[in-house]
């Protein structure tokens, strides 16, 4: 005969859940405040003045490639609010996906290695049988209803505008040499090595 759950565990583990959600928000707070700090001017991306066709496909790669580095949280602030705007004119897909969104958060990412299992008329489901059940869910919801399309169709609409104007914007006015990725790799690397950086060899002094 199954334990039924007391009311100790269930407190326990709605204030679990409670924290870990409080702990995610505030994570995405601070994700989003240091990239927002990142921005550019707007003014610098519309610079009228500084866009030209491209001469070859190269020269659209590169600049493509400057400009990303440049202009990248500009980017995906406009991709994201493209994707605002399509969710947002199609309720019915924003209701599925915050749906589907929820159901993810609160039946498995949230959930404690303590936590009582789920109940559902009166039957109960492993970890493993709701996780089968929310990846059925999530392509049921993606491939069978607007959802895909809207996300695929906005997504592909923000990803043209920032390669558009990636390849017509002319960074040279963008204090942006093509030094700065070759610097800043080896630094993110012996960060990741847990090692610092190479210090620099003193000239040799000349002898007399």
């Amino acid at each position: 005969m199954a334990a039924i759950p007391s009311a100790v565990d269930q407190q326990s583990s709605s204030s679990s859940t409670t924290s870990a959600l409080g702990a995610l928000f505030s994570r995405i707070s601070q994700t989003i405040n240091s990239g927002l700090s990142e921005r550019r001017h707007w003014s610098e991306l519309a610079d009228r003045t500084g866009f030209a066709k491209p001469e070859s496909f190269s020269e659209a790669n590169q600049r493509l490639r400057k400009n990303y580095g440049y202009f990248r949280t500009n980017y995906l602030m406009i991709v994201t609010t493209v994707l605002a705007v399509s969710l947002l004119t199609n309720p019915l897909s924003l209701l599925l996906l915050s749906a589907l969104l929820a159901a993810w958060l609160f039946l498995y990412i949230f959930r404690q290695p303590s936590d009582p299992p789920i109940a559902l008329f009166g039957r109960q489901f492993s970890d493993r049988a709701v996780l089968f059940s929310l990846i059925l869910c999530t392509v049921v919801v993606l491939f069978l209803t607007s959802v895909g399309y809207v996300l695929v169709s906005a997504l592909m609409v923000g990803l043209s505008v920032v390669l558009l104007h990636g390849a017509f914007r002319v960074p040279e006015d963008l204090f942006l040499d093509e030094a700065e990725p070759i610097v800043r790799v080896p630094s993110l690397l012996s960060f990741l090595a847990g090692g610092a950086a190479p210090a620099p060899q003193p000239p040799i002094a000349s002898r007399a």
